[in-house]
């Protein structure tokens, strides 16, 4: 089984990517907001307690992620592979995806990273929030967004840089293009 993690700042197209290398390789897609709709959505026993946390203005803890993360990996048992869209976020998140993985007798394959510069970012995060109605999203708010992402991303870097399952990929051009890069980096680590 292959588990590929893919991280990027936000804007960088991650889960565009996530998606479209998900469906070349026939892997599943595990995007934690996808997940925490969909179980709250259908009302599980997770879904539940998920719905808990938000109503009461709370975040998702570290613990009850990695517990549905593991129940997607349940369900799947049978799949070839999993792209994990944007997580692990914080060095905690990781030590426990480790521990959670160990548990299905698997660890993570390859993490890539999708790397673009801040000022593309900004860029392509005010088109999208002028898109999509977002008057929150100001440019302010946005370089907070990425300063919060990248305080947060670099202990994971290293983490993965140690374990020698750690690439960078320059994230800028047309989709299919960078796609292309991701799909030449996945093969090689087969």
């Amino acid at each position: 089984m292959f588990n590929l993690i893919l991280f990027g700042p936000p804007g960088a197209g991650k889960g565009t990517q996530a998606v479209k290398i998900a469906g070349k390789f026939q892997w599943v897609h595990v995007s934690t907001g996808d997940i925490l709709r969909a179980e709250v959505k259908l009302k599980t026993h997770l879904g539940k307690q998920v719905q808990a946390v938000m109503d009461a203005g709370h975040l998702v803890s570290d613990a009850l992620l990695i517990e549905i993360i593991a129940s997607v990996f349940r369900r799947r048992a049978g799949a070839s592979g999993f792209v994990l869209d944007g997580f692990p976020r914080t060095l905690n998140q990781a030590t426990e995806l480790d521990v959670m993985l160990a548990k299905f007798d698997q660890s993570v394959s390859l993490t890539l990273s999708l790397e673009v510069n801040e000022e593309e970012l900004v860029r392509r995060l005010l088109i999208r929030a002028s898109e999509q109605g977002r008057l929150d999203d100001t440019e302010e708010v946005i370089r907070q967004r990425l300063e919060q992402y990248h305080q947060h991303t670099k202990p994971l870097i290293e983490y993965y840089k140690k374990k020698g399952i750690f690439k960078e990929v320059y994230g800028i051009g047309g989709i299919d293009e960078i796609f292309d890069i991701l799909c030449t980096e996945i093969t090689q680590w087969f």
